[in-house]
């Protein structure tokens, strides 16, 4: 008996290549092995497929509440990343600040400065800063 569902993997590859881009995720599929590719796949079918494969909450939406939950559990490196995706989904400069600033408030101001220099970054290397 298989676990893996492929139909939820492709819908979650579409949703997931529409929010990181498909370059990052052709890379980061290729490089997985026989050791993490189990991950990866059940990742997007999971994740990607289960979790941002139905239309009651839009991606916008999606990537705030990422940025804000990422920013609380201090998943800086996921938060770097999904930041670029939230851009790709649409959110906005202006709106990425005040994501970080509600993490200021529940999660405290040392985790609002990782995030605003990890959003430095994202968006300087986007040419938005």
């Amino acid at each position: 008996m298989s676990l893996f569902d492929e139909d939820l993997f492709l819908k979650g590859l579409e949703a997931r290549k529409a929010t990181l881009g498909a370059e990052y995720v052709e890379k980061n599929l290729a490089a997985a092995d026989d050791f993490n590719r189990p991950f990866q796949e059940a990742m997007t079918a999971w994740c990607w497929g289960f979790g941002w494969g139905d239309d009651t909450i839009p991606p916008k939406t999606r990537s705030m509440m990422n940025l804000a939950m990422l920013g609380a559990l201090d998943k800086m490196h996921e938060w770097e990343i999904h930041c670029r995706g939230a851009l790709n989904n649409g959110v906005t400069r202006e709106e990425i600040r005040a994501i970080i600033h509600v993490v200021a408030i529940y999660c405290g101001v040392p985790q609002a400065l990782e995030c605003f220099r990890a959003a430095r970054k994202v968006l300087t290397e986007e040419g938005l800063l």
